[in-house]
This record gives C-alpha cells, sequence and structure tokens, in this order.
C-alpha cells in the first residue's frame, strides 16, 4: 500500500508540483498559504473591493469572488482594477459552478478560476444512470470538448485553476458508477485533470471537500495515492471542510478535517469555511498554518513497520475493536474526562460547567447531553454525594485511602501500575498514564507484556509532533492483539482559548478519525488556568468540555447535539445567512443527532447537503424551498414563515422533542 504521505512518524510535507497564481506560489514547500471567499454580491463593486481589502488585511493570500454568470464574471474587472489601484496586489480567484462561459471569460481576468467537476458539464438531477463502458467514455470525450478551451485560455493568460470537488455535488453520472463515496470524488476530480494533462497543462490545485471530515479526509488521502501512482507527481491541495458551520462547532470541525492532513504534511492551501464575515476566517487559517511554521520532527524509538503491513485502512473509517472496561471500548461512544486537579475546592458549583447541575430544593442532579463522564480530581476525594452517572479518576494513593470504591478509581503511572499489580491492589478499573514517546524502553515494554484486562491506557505525548507519537503506539497496541480500550490525554499550554480548540480538534480530532480513541482527556496546563479570566463563556473548564464533546461531535464518534451544515456564504446567497442560521439555532439547538442544513443558493443546496435530516435553501430572493433528506418537501416559500414551516416538518417526521 502507498502511503498518501511522506511518513507516518515524522513530519515533512508532501512534495508537490509548484503553482504560480499572479505572484504567489503555491506547493513545492513553499508556506502552507491562507485565503477566504467574499461575501458580497459581486455586481456591487465597491461593497466587494471594501470586503476583499479588509479580507487582505486580516492575513488573506488568495480572495475568491463568486462569479455564477457572465455578468459577474465581466465584473471581476472593475474590481480587480479598483483593487490595483488601490494597492492591492493579492490574487483573485473566480468561483465558478454551472457556467464554463463565464468561466472562460473570468480566466482572462483573474489570476484563478475556480471549476467544480460536478456541475462544470454534467448536472446533478439525482438520477441513476447506466452506461456501458463505450457510453462512459462517450461522457468523458464530451467533457474534453467543453473543458478543453478553458484549459487554452488559462495556458494563454498564465492563469492558474483550481479543480474542486464537492462531496455533495457529485454528478449523476459519477454517483451512478463510484457511488456517494471518496473514490467518487477523486475520480470526478481526476477526469478533468487527465485531460489537462493531455493539454500540457498543470498550473493547477486540487480539492477535495466535504462537511464530513471524515469523507473529506479520506477523499484526500485516496486523491494522493491516485496522483502517485497514475501520474507519478503530485498538484498542490487546497484544504477544506465544507458548510463547516459558525462559531466554536465550526473551528472545530475545520481544524479536526484539515489538522489530520496537515499533521501529515499534506496541504499546501488553506480555507477555513464559517457562516460568518469571511475575515473571521482568516484567524483561525492562522493558527492552524502557524503550527507548522516550525515543525521539528522525531526520530521515533521504535519506528513502525512497513507500511504494507499497517494493522488499519487510513482510507476507510473503522474504529479499533476493543474490549469493554466497564462504560469505556467495546461499542459504547467514547467517554470525557474533565480535569478538576487544578481545583483547589471543588463542589457542587464546579461540575455545573461540565454538565452538572445541583438543585438543592430537590436534592436532584439535572444532567446534560454534553456531561463528562469522569473527572479527575487528583488527590481530593470529594466530600458531596456525587451524580448517579459521574465517576472519579485519582491518583492511586488518594484511591487507596477513598471510602467509596464503586465511584473512585486508581490513576497510575507505568512503575506505579507494575508495583501494585504485583501486589495485588487494583481496582475495577485501572487508568494508567503512558507516554507515547517512550515506546520502546523497557518499563513501556513491560507495560504492555503485564497489562490486565481492566486497564484502561491514557496515552499522551509530549513532543511536536504528539498525534503521529500516539497512532505509533496504537499501531503497536493493534500488533500486538492488545485490545484495552485507550483515553487520548492531550495537553495544551497556548495562550489563548482559540489556539486551544486548534490544538485540542488537530491532534485527538486526528487520532478519532482513523479509528483511534475510546475516550478524550482535554487539560490546560496550571498557569493557564489561573491566569485566564473565568466567565460563563470562556471559563476553561466549560470551555475544554465543550470542546470535547464538540470534537467527538465533528468525528461523528459521539453525538451530543443538534449538528448544523451551514454554508460559508457568498455572492449567490438569496438570503442574511449568518441571521437565519442564528434564527434556525435557536429553535433547533435542543434536537440531539439531528442534522439540519442551511444552504444559501441552489449551489449549495441538496447535493452539498449530503447526510443531513432537512434542509433550508435559498430558492430566489426571499424564497425558501425546504428538504426531507434529498426530497423537496415545500418549494418557493417566503423567508418570513419558513423557520416555522421547518419546525412543523421536522415535527412532522417525528423527531421534533418539546424544550423541558
Amino acid at each position: 500500500m502507498q502511503l498518501y504521505c511522506h511518513s507516518l512518524t515524522q513530519y515533512k510535507r508532501l512534495a508537490t508540483l509548484e503553482v504560480k497564481v499572479g505572484d504567489l506560489t503555491i506547493g513545492n514547500f513553499n508556506p502552507i498559504r491562507i485565503q477566504t471567499m467574499t461575501t458580497t454580491d459581486t455586481m456591487d463593486t465597491q461593497g466587494t473591493v471594501a470586503q476583499a481589502i479588509r479580507c487582505i488585511e486580516a492575513g488573506a493570500e488568495l480572495v475568491r469572488i463568486t462569479a455564477p454568470s457572465k455578468k459577474e464574471a465581466e465584473n471581476l474587472l472593475p474590481i480587480k482594477n479598483e483593487l490595483r489601484r488601490l494597492g492591492y496586489n493579492t490574487p483573485l480567484v473566480a468561483d465558478i459552478h454551472f457556467t464554463p462561459n463565464a468561466a472562460e471569460i473570468a480566466a482572462r481576468i483573474v489570476e484563478k478560476v475556480r471549476v467544480n467537476p460536478g456541475n462544470y458539464v454534467d448536472k446533478k438531477k439525482f438520477e441513476l444512470l447506466e452506461y456501458t463502458d463505450a457510453e462512459y467514455l462517450e461522457e468523458i470525450d464530451r467533457i474534453r470538448e467543453r473543458f478543453t478551451p478553458l484549459v487554452n485560455i488559462c495556458k494563454e493568460y498564465g492563469t492558474a485553476m483550481r479543480i474542486g470537488t464537492n462531496h455533495g455535488s457529485l454528478s449523476d453520472r459519477i454517483m451512478s458508477r463510484y457511488g456517494d463515496t471518496p473514490m467518487g470524488m477523486v475520480e470526478s476530480a481526476m477526469e478533468f485533470l487527465r485531460i489537462a494533462e493531455d493539454l500540457h497543462y498543470r498550473n493547477i490545485v486540487l480539492s477535495m471537500k466535504s462537511s464530513n471530515p471524515q469523507v473529506m479526509v479520506q477523499a484526500y488521502r485516496l486523491l494522493v495515492q491516485t496522483m502517485q501512482q497514475e501520474l507519478g507527481h503530485c498538484y498542490p491541495l487546497h484544504l477544506g471542510v465544507t458548510e463547516a458551520g459558525d462559531g466554536e462547532d465550526g473551528r472545530i470541525k475545520s481544524a479536526a478535517g484539515i489538522g489530520t492532513l496537515l499533521e501529515d504534511g499534506v496541504g499546501d492551501t488553506i480555507r477555513v469555511s464559517l457562516t460568518e464575515d469571511p475575515e473571521f476566517e482568516l484567524p483561525v487559517c492562522r493558527d492552524l498554518v502557524k503550527r507548522y511554521t516550525h515543525r521539528i520532527s522525531h526520530t521515533p524509538i521504535l519506528p513502525l513497520k512497513d507500511p504494507e503491513k499497517l494493522p488499519y485502512s487510513p482510507f476507510a473509517f473503522k474504529r479499533r475493536n476493543t474490549a469493554e472496561v466497564d462504560n469505556i471500548g467495546g461499542k459504547q461512544v467514547p467517554v470525557v474526562v474533565a480535569d478538576l486537579s487544578h481545583l483547589h475546592h471543588i463542589s457542587p458549583k464546579e461540575l455545573q460547567s461540565i454538565g452538572y447541575n445541583y438543585d438543592a430544593d430537590t436534592d436532584k442532579w439535572n444532567i446534560g447531553d454534553a456531561a463528562a463522564d469522569y473527572i479527575f480530581t487528583g488527590n481530593q476525594e470529594l466530600n458531596f454525594a456525587l451524580p448517579g452517572t459521574l465517576k472519579v479518576i485519582v491518583q492511586y494513593h488518594t484511591w487507596l485511602q477513598a471510602t467509596d470504591k464503586e465511584k473512585y478509581f486508581p490513576y497510575f503511572d507505568i512503575q506505579g501500575y507494575l508495583s501494585a499489580r504485583r501486589e495485588k491492589r487494583l481496582a475495577q478499573i485501572n487508568f494508567v498514564h503512558a507516554n507515547a514517546d517512550e515506546l520502546g524502553t523497557a518499563d513501556f515494554t513491560a507495560f504492555l507484556e503485564n497489562i490486565e484486562n481492566n486497564v484502561v491506557p491514557v496515552l499522551h505525548s509530549s513532543s511536536a509532533h504528539a498525534m503521529a507519537a500516539i497512532r505509533r503506539a496504537m499501531v503497536d497496541l493493534m500488533e500486538r492483539k492488545i485490545t484495552q480500550p485507550v483515553i487520548l490525554l492531550c495537553n495544551s499550554g497556548h495562550n489563548n482559548p482559540e489556539e486551544d480548540l486548534i490544538h485540542y480538534a488537530t491532534e485527538t480530532g486526528a487520532l478519532l478519525l482513523d479509528g483511534f480513541g475510546d475516550g478524550l482527556w482535554l487539560k490546560a496546563l496550571p498557569d493557564l488556568s489561573v491566569s485566564r479570566q473565568p466567565s460563563p463563556v470562556t471559563e476553561p473548564l466549560g470551555l475544554i468540555n465543550n470542546v470535547a464533546f464538540g470534537i467527538l461531535q465533528a468525528t461523528r464518534s459521539r453525538i451530543s447535539k443538534t449538528e448544523y451544515i451551514s454554508c460559508p456564504s457568498c455572492g449567490r446567497t438569496l438570503f442574511d445567512l449568518q441571521e437565519t442560521t442564528a434564527r434556525i439555532r435557536a429553535v433547533t439547538n435542543h434536537l440531539k443527532g439531528v442534522k439540519i442544513a442551511i444552504m444559501g443558493c441552489i449551489v449549495n443546496g441538496p447535493g452539498e447537503m449530503a447526510d443531513a435530516d432537512f434542509g433550508y435553501v435559498g430558492s430566489g430572493v426571499g424564497k425558501i424551498t425546504l428538504y426531507r433528506g434529498k426530497e423537496v418537501v415545500k418549494r418557493g416559500l417566503s423567508s418570513d414563515v419558513a423557520v416555522a414551516e421547518l419546525i412543523d416538518l421536522i415535527r412532522d417526521n417525528g423527531m421534533w422533542v418539546d424544550v423541558k
């Protein structure tokens, strides 16, 4: 099996061709470039220029502008001229869907055009089509005939191109042959890439976007493998999770998907798609990219074996098979451990931020959907009765003195565990902290050789490339046929919650997307907990707990809340996307496990919604079409009543619950 990256153990960027976009170079080990997309009407020249300037001043190295028809494509010229007159030389990218003639106009004006192979020539009607091989080749010839003029224009004008596949907009032809799969996404792009290669045009960047990070990661990996095997070289990759949403959820989902690939050196430019003003995407991009600016690799103590013998597939998700240790592992959802060890005194009040609210009048606990399963208190035994579902992890010597050994469980280091095992002083569940950087040492090997069925390893790494170190340890467990469930421990020592979020989501999200991990334990270093100003929104304990559940939700590991698939808005959007998303979220955010897509126009419509349960899609100015899955239920609704109609639709399908 050929790998999709240089190494699974040592950080090194994937070698790609170099692409010129104006004066900007992408790929070939150049810095990872960050970009965004305007949300203004492209016909509003001054508004688009003003927003583009805000994006450039926020750090955008490329700015994309939608060109849905010939008139918008033609208006790119006055936009570009005004930006250049004002001294802004950042390359512009035209975003094209459905309209080859608009792409051919734009390619003569801006530095780069993006085409979607799913709708550039093909149409999408959700029809099952059957082709003989000869008929399929005729369709490829039709694509060649329609795509070649654009390639020739790009060659003549020195214009770059992005072939940008989206999971939800695969054509009926591709869907009929490959299904709604990562391989279908890859083949959709490769059809266009082969034509460009035949025409000796290589100034191309590719993307494989999906609102599902799992699908997105697999598609990019398969694309790299396919290019290596078929072409012998790789084109630069534009990374992104499409329709990620807004706020914390959008950032977590983007970091999990984009960060997973960046961790392995894959990716040359990124865009974080948030349902917010585009300039707010750039700080998230910067936080992601700067992790790799001075990334130093490390030589593992025990390298992975030949990739052909990997005990898991990086191209298809399968959760690692584990044994059950009480409520951890097996087919159970991953648990969340909240770290309270930095608190000098723990009372029922401190548990509110991790999902447990105590009502003194009734002497009862109210437990939320995002309530931590365990708390780590260090050396403290609590002096109050705990909620029925909550359990406590304490240091081993504290556990020895604990009166309630049904609720309290010991936390060992490796040497402490080996000693306690010999003395037969173990609990029903024993948590053992293991540093993945020490894999191959005598102590670590002795631990693995003497591990018992009631042990849950807590894996962490202090390496700069921690994800790879932990993944290496997980591979070792699989090769040894050790099936104990593993909790992923991730420390963060950054200066602000935004960087912490990126760090947690990238390092643990990458492991979860490969099927590794039966629990999350996110920890801010003690000095950070003291230095931050606590508030109901940013208090570290609650923030970290929310991020843990957000990571599990984004990686489809554990569903604890409503999921929103919300496009980032652009000049095609037919209603105020941010306001509408906020309105829908306000009335539906209690619907655990329900997936709602909120799309600004038909381009990001039924196809892009992928596996959403319900869709709210702009179909005209002030007009909304509602979907159940990919089926139109109500068309042309006024936006004034569409949210209420959406609630009725959810209710009619038996998925509505009243707020308690």
